[in-house]
This record gives C-alpha cells, sequence and structure tokens, in this order.
C-alpha cells in the first residue's frame, strides 16, 4: 500500500478480517458497547408513539452531524421550520439541516423494503441531503484539507469506475456471513472509516457516513428506529476523531480507530437512552398538569402527543386530530 497526500488513493486497500481488527482490547469493549444498544433498543419498542423520537434525537443528529460540517442553525429555527413552508428556508443552515433529517427518513423507509445497505441506498440519501442528484465522483480534483494550516492531508481514489468497485468491494464485506466475519460492531467502525476513505461523492460524504452508521444497526436488528446520537460525541471528540481516522490510513492503526467508535457506541446508547426516558417522564408530567389546570380539556393524551412532536404548533394540527374545532381549540392553546 502506497499512500501520498496530493496522490489520489486509488491503492486503498479492501476490507478483511486480520489479527489487529479483534484484540482483545476491541474485544473486551464489544460486550458493553452491544450491551447499551440492547438497553436502548429495549426502552424503544416501548414508545407509544415512535414520532416524538423522530422530532427530537434525530432532529438533534440531523443538526449536529451537520455542525461538524460548519452548517449551523438552532433547534428553535428547526422546529420553527418543521411548520413553516419549507420555501422559506432555501438555501439556510436549517433548510440543509432538515434535508439531512429527511435523508435519514428516506434512507430508514428505503432499508426497510430493500432490506440492505448499498451503492442505491447511499445515492438515495445523498441525493436527498444535497437536493440533487450528482451521483458518484466523476471529476478529478477532490482533496481534503487541514482547516487550520489548509494543507491537503488526503486525496481520495478517483475514477468513476474505481470508486464503484470500492463501493461495491465495501458492501460485499458488510454484508457476507462466514465463520470468520467480525462483530457488527466492529464492522460498523470499518465501514465508517471506509466509506469517508472512499468519499464517493462531490459532497455530503461525511454526513451520508453517519447516518449509514445508524442504519446499518437497523439492518443488523440491533435498533428498531434511526436514533442513536453519536454527532455530539464526535462534535465533542472532533480533533481525536479525524486524527484517528487519519492514523488508520498512514499508519493502519485500526485498533485505536475501532476503540474509539465502540466507546461512542456505548456512550450515545446510554445517553440516547436516558433522553428517551426524559422525554417519557415529561409527557407523563405535561398530562398531569394539564388534568389538573385544565380539567374540561378531555382529550388529554392526544393534546400531549402533539406538543411533543411538534413545539411549534398550529390550531389546523388539534383541529386535524378530531379534539375539538377552531374556536375550542384556540381556547384550549391560550390555557395551555
Amino acid at each position: 500500500m502506497s499512500f501520498e497526500p496530493d496522490f489520489p488513493f486509488n491503492d486503498l486497500p479492501d476490507l478483511s478480517p486480520t489479527s489487529e481488527i479483534e484484540t482483545k482490547a476491541i474485544l473486551r469493549k464489544v460486550a458493553p458497547a452491544r450491551a447499551a444498544l440492547a438497553s436502548l433498543a429495549e426502552s424503544l419498542y416501548h414508545l407509544p408513539n415512535a414520532e416524538l423520537i423522530t422530532n427530537s434525537i434525530i432532529l438533534q443528529e440531523a443538526k449536529d452531524s451537520s455542525e461538524i460540517e460548519n452548517i449551523i442553525t438552532t433547534h428553535d429555527e428547526l422546529f420553527k421550520a418543521l411548520v413553516m413552508q419549507s420555501k422559506l428556508f432555501e438555501n439556510t443552515p436549517t433548510k440543509e439541516v432538515l434535508r439531512y433529517r429527511e435523508a435519514i427518513r428516506v434512507g430508514f423507509e428505503s432499508l426497510r423494503g430493500r432490506g440492505i445497505i448499498n451503492t442505491p441506498l447511499t445515492d438515495l440519501i445523498n441525493k436527498e441531503l444535497l437536493n440533487h442528484d450528482a451521483g458518484i465522483r466523476r471529476t478529478p480534483g477532490t482533496k481534503l484539507l487541514n482547516d487550520r494550516t489548509k494543507e491537503v492531508v488526503y486525496t481520495p481514489p478517483e475514477g468513476r469506475s474505481v470508486i464503484e468497485t470500492k463501493l461495491d468491494r465495501l458492501w460485499e464485506y458488510l454484508h457476507e456471513r462466514t465463520p470468520e466475519s467480525v462483530d457488527p460492531l466492529i464492522k460498523l467502525a470499518l465501514l465508517h472509516y471506509q466509506f469517508e476513505a472512499i468519499h464517493p461523492y462531490s459532497d455530503g460524504n461525511g454526513r451520508t457516513g453517519r447516518m449509514l452508521n445508524v442504519l446499518y444497526l437497523v439492518q443488523e436488528n440491533l435498533l428498531p428506529l434511526p436514533v442513536l446520537y453519536m454527532s455530539g460525541y464526535i462534535i465533542r471528540t472532533k480533533p481525536q476523531y479525524y486524527e484517528l481516522l487519519q492514523a488508520v490510513t498512514v499508519e493502519g492503526r485500526w485498533e485505536d480507530w475501532i476503540l474509539y467508535l465502540l466507546g461512542a457506541i456505548e456512550e450515545t446508547a446510554n445517553s440516547t437512552r436516558q433522553l428517551v426516558a426524559k422525554i417519557r417522564d415529561m409527557r407523563r408530567e405535561f398530562d398531569q398538569t394539564i388534568k389538573t389546570n385544565a380539567p374540561h380539556i378531555k382529550q388529554v393524551h392526544e393534546v400531549t402527543e402533539i406538543l411533543f412532536t411538534q413545539p411549534y404548533s398550529r390550531i389546523e394540527f388539534f383541529v386535524q386530530a378530531g379534539i375539538g374545532n377552531r374556536v375550542t381549540v384556540s381556547k384550549y392553546l391560550k390555557i395551555l
């Protein structure tokens, strides 16, 4: 393998089982990460309304994953945009984050229909994310720069056929089921690195790759919904994240990278589970608050569902849900 930052890394090795991918340290780290994921999955199965998670945790992941790429907005703007006409946010960070959220949804629905991660799925995600259908990179010249020094640190493979072949081999490795196959969580770490290294699109590779992380967990039946809030962890450890990715490329240091991502999975699975529990507890508290302070509102559960799904709510949301006519709903909202 030869690597030079300024030259296309067409010699990027395909993934294959090696001794350093299943070291003792890595295998010890897999067990707590799997346990944390299982606990999160259990909490999601007991949610009465999955959309509560879609509009909170997935939106948070979309916001922070975009922030890694310096696309910055606020929760307030995002929740406002969910109830406004999308054209009002065209070409803004808010619009881009909402496209990320929609790309996760589209990817999740497609995965449930097709069953596996492949190039058509990543094309679909990237198209939804960028709002155009550029597909696999055709033109040369893509280079990754150090944010501070602006020096070239990596030049991904070039040539459409080269890129497509490397993606095909990545999916083959990802989906193989043999006695030599490594644990899916280790494969996820390998997937994340390899997709970043192939860098198949002209834009949106990092965000597309981070979506693949959670979609792969859904594919492997480790999560029922694509909700693992990993981007917050990456933001907090951003220098380490990029340093370890580069160390795999330059030095072949797989162990440190895999341990990092297993730690990210464990920590974020635990924190996401805690967030799910907080949402569930707050919902119950809000139900009780309405019963205590507005006893004439009979459809308490339905009102809370709407408010937790759409923090910026319109009268028509409640009318369409059959809670009352516009006059009645307007009175309810003034009280609330």
